[in-house]
């Protein structure tokens, strides 16, 4: 498949300033939801917005000068659909305004928005973030949650707000990068982390089929398609499926496993299975051990032996009766 595109990109630094005005109001309130937009500025700054988007997820990179963006009652429309902004604050702090809360964003920070209800964001100084905007109903979550987390601020730097903002800024940076289908994994995985995060605000554990469940098993998917690589590791892992390490740990941690463990578990299966068939006599037990990731053959007859009480060697005159 081919990679994903820019949805949007534009630029207004060569507007004269009535039309930078217009387009940029025009231009917000596409890559968004309608909104008014006032200046602050007598000559507003230019400003930039590029756009991707990754199944139901829409990526807007926003830079520009002094403003302040109002979503009243006149622009909520009965017809739309409850849509959610997440906003990653990069440069500039911004005053976020909603269901009657009120919070400073400054970098490095990140809040919630429902563009369902009224809502104000006011920044006054040039600035930056990147933002998700998505359907309200690919967040699985309790409404009473999500309503007590809006117009909050989320550090960024510590907990789950750490998982989710170090993963969502990978995935801005790769998504121009990423085919249709990996695109959508990435955004599942992206909404799995945030739903992670409002049922801890919430004090609430997820049950073992919610989504983050179905992480775990998009993970094993991917270890299996890579057992042969000797250099699979819970780094490569954690960034071919764009989360953190840690986050990689506790998903395993879900069913008392270790990465590790896992991975050698799936490999030994493997090779059991190999020394059994006729392509033993022609790779020996060193060329199946290669095969399937072991690069020292000294540690793959240790671990088998550990974990089949026999040699490999010994495995294969049993017939695997023994084990």
């Amino acid at each position: 498949m081919s990679p994903s595109r820019s949805t949007a990109s534009l630029s207004t630094a060569s507007l004269s300033a009535s039309d930078r005005a217009d387009v940029w109001h025009d231009a917000v309130s596409h890559a968004f939801v309608p909104m008014a937009v006032e200046f602050l500025e007598e000559v507003p700054s230019p400003g930039e917005l590029t756009g991707h988007r990754l199944g139901p997820v829409r990526i807007s990179r926003v830079q520009a000068g002094p403003q302040t963006v109002t979503r009243t009652r006149r622009l909520i429309a009965d017809a739309d659909a409850p849509t959610l902004i997440l906003s990653l604050q990069e440069r500039g702090t911004a005053l976020k305004e909603q269901d009657g809360r009120e919070t400073l964003i400054r970098p490095g920070g990140f809040s919630l928005t429902d563009t369902s209800r009224v809502f104000r964001k006011r920044i006054d100084e040039e600035f930056a973030f990147t933002s998700f905007h998505f359907p309200r109903a690919e967040l699985d979550v309790r409404d009473e949650d999500l309503r007590a987390l809006t117009a909050t601020t989320f550090d960024g730097a510590e907990g789950s707000a750490a998982l989710l903002a170090g993963y969502l800024r990978q995935m801005a940076r790769e998504a121009a990068g990423l085919d249709e289908a990996v695109g959508r994994r990435a955004a599942s995985t992206a909404l799995d982390l945030l739903a992670l995060l409002v049922d801890d605000r919430a004090g609430l554990v997820r049950p073992q089929g919610s989504r983050t469940a179905a992480s775990l098993e998009r993970v094993k998917d991917h270890v299996l398609r890579n057992l042969r690589d000797p250099d699979l590791s819970p780094a490569s892992i954690a960034e071919a499926n764009f989360m953190s390490v840690r986050f990689l740990h506790k998903l395993f941690q879900q069913e008392d496993l270790t990465v590790g463990g896992w991975i050698r578990a799936q490999r030994l299966e493997r090779c059991s299975r190999d020394l059994l068939r006729p392509m033993a006599a022609e790779l020996g037990v060193a060329g199946i051990a290669r095969r399937w990731g072991f690069a020292n053959s000294s540690h793959f007859s240790r671990a088998f032996r550990d974990a089949y009480g026999m040699t490999p060697r010994d495995w294969q005159v049993s017939g695997g009766a023994a084990g």
